[in-house]
Parts: structure tokens; C-alpha cells; sequence
């Protein structure tokens, strides 16, 4: 930014001293920005009013829609794409009717010039000014500004209203982020995105497409432009985006036709739920999406479109969890992508950590990370420090995509730690302390341009800085070395296959008194009250003989039970407190208790360690009671009285014809090929990491081998576990563990020095309570 431009909107941001005392500060940007823009617009107009107050005369006679006259209008401007009908300008205004002919004025302004100051709310802020007294001071001053073309050109005059924009953002602080991207990222971002590109920016007469699906204020899409422009002043950069805030819309709007962009391609509206741009592509994309943003009011809308469309739309490679939407935005950018016959697309997008790792396999998450790196869309990602933003704090990455890599990046993603890159800055603003400067941002794009390993290396940075209150160790943990770093991976090194493992199920056996006895419960949802029930009211009047005509019977304490279910047991339905008020209930139970204690006359109280005799003890037993029992009952009774037991023997569940598999669970006993039922509760889970050199079951084996089969061995792997797309056992994850493969470990400090600062605080302690006992 040049000295006259930085002057010039030091001059424009001046009209907060007016303000001052009447606004708010976080008010300033919202009268100064609308007025920057009137301003400049009526100077780009100026060449061509007189054509158009001609044009209008005739048009307005003529008995055409409103769309049709304003195509005649703008051939009267020669070239612009907006035109203003009124004979006043800002010096014409008056002081006594000045917000009436303000208003009047504003309102001749052509549609999308026009939309802008409705988004701005600029008449609710003409009315404010005109009530302090200040509209006519304000308006006679912005009217001194020269912003003619021929003395500013769009492009400084789109430096001017960038620095307005960031000023204006600054001063809201608390707010800053909800539509501002702090210039160091977005000059980061821009450079990560655009420079492998500089050569062909620097051909004559190029024209590119630049897009942001949040475009907040246009940051990214100006710093698009920027860049190009300082590569090939020649060249045409067009800015497309679209915005779901209409404030930040409305400015963004303004910062393009002050560009002289066409505002039409900057849309307002939810990006993801309803895209304006649907059928277009793009050269490059830039976006910094909202962090941890829940999409639960648009979840239907997204649903369908990955349901019914499926990989013809955008969502296609899975839908992420709805607390986070930033997934859904990447994919978004995806799928604008150009093909690569037409030039291909790069994409630079700024996530949280989430993103990287959140989601096991076959999770939203994990398919989507699959579909990017499977695809090889992903370049690198850069890893910027803590406190950059102004609404947050935490870590961020940028992301770094295209459909046109370059021989020696294809399968390949760099990952660059830039964390330590950065300095304090002198004066907080919102949650933003941290600043990267250009030596920063070109450590970071030097090295990703280069496609280099770095092996960590120190950074001339100062030490954080820390508190000085309390007591301080005498032998301090040293300070870790600042580093700077960069790796590179083959794309599969962030797959794996999620095995899951199997062990058998072991149970024991007894019909005990006691366990049977818990029959008389029902053992779901209605367990807890019937206990309770049953100890308060029925434990000493109920007899478990055939003939007792009491049992089950509560209409005598119906009210009673029904309050204190509904105070204690909040979570019952009504339908539920009838059931237990309901003698039937009651009965039913108790006639499977009957059933257990006659089984138990045959079959004795022993404890049984093999579980496989079971089914045929019952069998047998119910044959000589002269019993029967249905499959609801059958399982009652098995659960009561059967438990698992380690030491118990294994549950058989088939026995196959074949041959016998032990690493699949098919197992050689006596000569038989025994399959065992699987214990739920010890069931596990392991990660095999894909390795493209042997076939999967080669893997699998083999890490089952070396990490399962040593610590458990009568474990086995489920075979039925495939993954959806390669049919291959185990399910394919991805993830990026970032901190993981940069963490340096820092040894603790040594014991002696440990141990004589806790006598030192012992002796501090033990000093004061003397004292307070002296």
C-alpha cells in the first residue's frame, strides 16, 4: 500500500472524530464504509451523468419493465455497471431537507448499487447521523474527497477501502472474526495458493477466476487480485463468492464494484444449503469457513443431496458429524474444481485441528479425508500458530488442494509446522496476539515451493515471556527450542485398516437359589422400579405358591406408587407405570420363577463351567418337570443363571465343515473345525496400516501375528468386517496426527532437582504455620 492511499483512507477514517461521542466505536465502519463507497461511486460517474440524465428523460416515458430500462441506462454510462438517475450529487444536497434528498439520492442508484446500502442499513444510520446533528458535517466533508479515477485508480482505491474494512474490523474486535480474515493469513493463504502458478500469471492478457465460498468482506478474493495484479498489472482476476451474513455482504459487494468487479457474481445467501454458483468452476478458491459450526438447521437439505445425488453432487464422499460443517465447505470447493483439460483448480482453505483426525473408520469424517487423499487433491498442510484469529485462539491449518500437481508431488502431501512463526503483537486485538510478518510468510512458502524435508530447526525467535507472580522454581524446566520443520508423506501413510478382533465367550452355570430368585424382576427397562415395588409392598404379604391370590395385587397403593414413580423413575412412560401397576405383570414373572425352581429340582445347584451342556441339561430337565418353555423364557432363565467366567470353557457356536482358519476364528479341536461365540464385551479394535507393497490379508496376518496373537492368544480377526468400497477385511480409516509426527520430547528434569524444590516449598509451608501458631 502506497503512502497517498494509506493517507487517503487515514483521511476517510478522520470522519470518526464527527462520530465520536454520538457512535459507538464498533458503529464507526458502518457510516464511514457506505459513504467511502457513495463517494466513490459518484466520481466514477461524474464522466457520465450527463448521458444518463438524458437517457433517463427518454426511458421513463417509454412503457418497459424495470430490468429493460436499466440495460438502456447502463449504454449510457459507457461501460460501467451501475448509473445513478439523480440531477444532485453530495454538493447539491442542501442542509435543511439533507436526509430526504440523501435518501432520494441513494434510491436512484441502479439495483445492485442500490442492494449495497440496503445491506449497510445506511438509511437507519442517515436517520441516527440527521438526529445528532452530524449528517450535513459528514456529508460536506466526504464531498471534499477527490476519489476521481484519474486520481485513484481501482486498484488503490480498492487498497483504500481493504484498509477502511480492516480498521473498521479492528475496531469491533470482539466481532472482527465473524466476517475479517486477518491480513498475514490471507497474504499466507493467497501465496500458498497462487504461487506455483506465477508463471502463467505473468502471461499477457491472462484472465483467471478467483472464488470464496464465505466470502466475508472479500478479503481473499481482493488478495487474489492483489497478487495477480502485482505479478501482471495485465492481467484480469474476476472475484466470485458468496456470503450468508448480509453486513459483510454488503461490503464485500461494495469492495468489488469499487474494483470495478462485476457484483453480480458476489451472491448472499448459505453457501452450503443453496448455491448460487452451482454450475460454475473455478482457477483458484480461497475461504477461511467458520470453526466448529453445527449445520442442524440446514442438515435436511444436505442429507438429501448426499443421499439423491450421491457423488454427482457435492457431498458425495460422506457427511461429517453436525456439530462441525467445515468438511462440508471443503467438499463444496471440491467439487468446483476445473477438470484438469481445462487448466485444473488449486484450493487453499484454513481449518481447525478437527478436520485432520476427528471420526474413526468409516466415519463422515475419515471418508471424506479417504476421498482427498485417494484422489491425491491434497498438496500440503501448513500448520500456523495459536492466537491468530480475533474471535479464537486455537490451532489452525491451512490447507492446501489441486487437481494439477506437479510430477514430483503427485501421491506425495508435505505437512509444514509454521508454529513458531510468528511474533507478539504490541497490542491484542480481540483474541488475535500473534502476527506473522513477511519473513515469516516467506519462510513458510520458500519451503513449500521448494517441496523440502526440514529437519527442525531453530528459529531466532524471543522466549514467551512468563509470569513473574508466585513462587518460582528455583531450578527452572528449561525453555523449548522454537523450530521450524517440514515433512513428507506418500498419501498412504495416513491410511489404515480397522481389524476387528474377537475373543471367545466364556461362561459359567448354576441354578442357585439366588439366581433364580432374580427372576422375580423383569430385567429391562423396568428392573429398577419393579425392585422397588416389590421390597416396599410385596416382600412380606406375596407368596410364590400357585394359589396366592395377593400376588401382583396393588390397586390399594396404586396413588402412592404412581408419585413416587414419577418423582424417582422421571424416565418411565405412562403405558410403563400401568404395566407394573398391572397384576398380569407381576404374575407373568413369577411363573417363570415356578418354572426355574422346578428346572433347578433337576437339575441340582452345582456350578457348571461348560456352557456347551447347557441347552441339553434343559432339554432334559424340562422334559421330567413336565414344563414348557417359550424362546422369552428361555433366555430369561439363561441369564439369570449363567455368568462369565474366564476360567469357564469356551462357548462353541458351529461346528463347520472344511478346513480350519484359526486367525479367522475357525479353530482345529479334536479334529472338528470349531467356531466360538464371540464375547461382545472384549471385542477390540486395531489399526493396520495400509502398505500398498503386499495384499491386504498379507497385512492383516501379519500384524496380527506380531501385535494380537503374542498377548491373547485365542483371539481371532472377524472376516466379516470388510470395508464398503475394496470388499477387503477391515475398514479403511484416514487421519492426519499433525502434532504427532512434529512432537519433540522433552525430558523431564531431573529427580534432585524436583526433590529440592518440594523441600523448599515444605520448608516455606512449614515457616508459616509456625508463625501462625506463634
Amino acid at each position: 500500500m502506497t503512502q497517498e492511499t494509506n493517507n487517503l483512507a487515514a483521511d476517510l477514517w478522520a470522519l470518526a472524530d464527527l462520530l465520536r461521542g454520538d457512535f459507538k466505536q464498533s458503529q464507526y465502519g458502518r457510516v464511514i464504509l457506505p459513504f467511502a463507497l457513495l463517494r466513490r461511486l459518484e466520481c466514477v460517474l461524474e464522466s457520465s451523468k450527463s448521458a444518463v440524465l438524458a437517457e433517463a428523460a427518454k426511458v421513463e416515458k417509454m412503457a418497459i419493465a424495470e430490468e429493460a430500462k436499466e440495460k438502456l441506462l447502463l449504454r449510457a454510462t459507457g461501460g460501467l455497471s451501475f448509473f445513478n438517475t439523480s440531477p444532485m450529487d453530495l454538493s447539491t444536497l442542501g442542509e435543511s431537507g439533507i436526509k430526504a434528498n440523501l435518501e432520494r439520492y441513494i434510491q436512484c442508484f441502479s439495483k445492485d448499487a442500490r442492494e449495497i446500502f440496503d445491506h449497510f442499513k445506511f438509511a437507519e444510520f442517515i436517520g441516527l447521523l440527521n438526529d445528532a446533528n452530524l449528517l450535513y458535517k459528514v456529508v460536506q466533508k466526504v464531498r471534499t474527497m477527490n476519489l476521481h479515477p484519474k486520481a485513484v485508480s481501482n486498484y488503490e482505491m480498492g487498497l483504500v477501502f481493504e484498509e477502511l474494512i480492516r480498521k473498521f474490523a479492528e475496531s469491533s474486535n470482539e466481532t472482527a472474526g465473524e466476517h475479517f480474515t486477518p491480513r498475514d493469513i490471507v497474504r499466507l493463504t493467497t501465496s500458498l495458493v497462487f504461487m506455483e502458478d506465477d508463471e502463467a500469471l505473468t502471461k499477457p492478457g491472462i484472465i483467471r477466476t478467483v472464488y470464496d465460498p464465505t466470502a466475508g468482506t472479500g478479503g481473499f478474493l481482493s488478495a487474489g487480485m492483489e497478487y495477480v495484479h502485482e505479478l501482471n498489472p495485465q492481467a484480469a482476476m474476476l472475484g466470485f463468492g458468496q456470503e450468508l451474513n448480509p453486513e459483510s455482504y454488503a461490503i464485500c459487494k461494495a469492495d468489488m464494484l469499487i474494483k470495478g468487479q462485476e457484483v453480480s457474481n458476489i451472491k448472499l445467501g448459505n453457501t452450503l444449503s443453496n448455491d448460487h454458483l452451482y454450475a460454475s468452476k473455478f482457477d483458484y478458491m480461497l475461504s477461511n469457513p467458520p470453526f466448529g459450526v453445527d449445520w442442524k438447521k440446514i442438515e435436511g437439505d444436505i442429507a438429501d443431496e448426499h443421499t439423491l445425488k450421491g457423488f454427482d453432487g457435492r457431498f458425495g464422499p460422506g457427511l461429517p458429524r453436525v456439530s462441525d460443517g467445515s468438511l462440508l465447505f471443503l467438499l463444496h470447493l471440491i467439487s468446483k474444481l476445473r477438470d484438469v483439460k481445462e487448466g485444473g483448480s488449486r484450493i487453499g482453505i484454513i481449518l481447525n485441528g478437527s478436520p485432520l483426525f476427528t471420526g474413526g473408520a468409516g466415519s463422515g469424517e475419515s471418508e471424506i479425508r479417504r476421498h482427498i487423499l485417494e484422489s491425491d487433491l491434497l498438496e500440503a498442510i501448513v500448520a500456523l500458530p495459536t492466537d491468530m484469529f480475533y474471535n479464537t485462539g486455537i490451532a489452525t491449518y491451512v490447507w492446501v488442494l489441486s487437481n494439477k500437481k506437479p510430477a514430483e508431488r503427485k501421491g506425495k502431501v508435505q505437512l509444514i509446522n509454521g508454529v513458531n512463526l510468528c511474533g507478539k503483537m504490541r497490542k491484542s486485538l480481540g483474541s488475535k496476539r500473534h502476527m506473522m510478518d513477511d519473513a515469516d510468510i516467506a519462510t513458510i512458502t520458500r519451503c513449500f515451493g521448494q517441496f523440502e524435508v526440514v529437519e527442525a530447526q531453530a528459529l531466532d525467535k524471543p522466549a514467551e515471556v512468563k509470569s513473574n507472580r508466585g513462587r518460582q522454581a528455583a531450578n527452572p524446566k528449561p525453555e523449548a527450542v522454537k523450530t521450524f520443520a517440514s515433512k513428507i508423506f506418500a498419501t498412504h501413510e495416513f491410511g489404515y485398516r480397522r481389524i476387528t478382533i474377537e475373543r471367545p465367550l466364556r461362561l459359567s452355570w448354576q441354578f442357585s437359589s439366588e439366581r433364580i430368585a432374580s427372576l422375580r424382576i423383569e430385567s429391562g427397562a423396568l428392573g429398577s422400579a419393579m425392585q422397588w415395588i416389590y421390597t416396599e409392598y410385596g416382600q412380606d404379604h406375596w407368596q410364590d405358591t400357585a394359589d396366592c391370590e395377593l400376588y401382583g395385587q396393588l390397586d390399594d397403593y396404586a396413588v402412592e406408587i404412581r408419585a413416587y414413580l414419577k418423582s424417582h423413575f422421571a424416565d418411565l412412560k405412562e403405558k410403563q407405570i400401568k404395566d407394573l401397576l398391572d397384576a398380569s405383570t407381576w404374575l407373568a414373572q413369577k411363573a417363570v420363577l415356578l418354572k426355574a425352581r422346578a428346572l433347578q429340582g433337576e437339575i441340582g445347584s452345582d456350578q457348571q463351567d461348560d456352557f456347551n451342556g447347557y441347552d441339553e441339561a434343559i432339554k432334559v430337565a424340562s422334559k421330567k418337570a413336565s414344563i414348557s418353555l417359550d424362546a422369552k423364557e428361555k433366555k430369561q432363565i439363561a441369564d439369570a443363571v449363567s455368568w462369565k467366567n474366564p476360567a469357564a470353557e469356551k462357548v462353541i457356536k458351529k461346528v463347520h465343515k472344511g478346513k480350519a482358519t484359526p486367525l479367522y476364528g475357525l479353530f482345529d479341536v479334536n479334529k472338528e473345525v470349531i467356531e466360538y461365540q464371540a464375547d461382545g464385551e472384549l471385542r477390540d479394535f486395531e489399526n493396520v496400516a495400509l502398505d500398498p507393497s503386499r495384499t491386504v490379508s498379507a497385512s492383516v496376518e501379519a500384524y496380527f501375528m506380531a501385535e494380537v496373537q503374542p498377548h491373547v492368544p485365542d483371539a481371532w480377526i472377524d472376516a466379516s468386517k470388510r470395508d464398503a468400497k475394496d470388499g477387503e477385511i477391515g475398514i479403511v480409516g484416514y487421519e492426519i496426527p499433525f502434532n504427532r509426527h512434529f512432537y519433540q520430547y522433552q525430558p523431564p528434569r531431573p529427580l534432585a532437582e524436583i526433590d529440592a524444590d518440594l523441600d523448599a516449598v515444605s520448608a516455606e509451608i512449614m515457616a508459616l504455620l509456625r508463625e501462625v501458631h506463634s
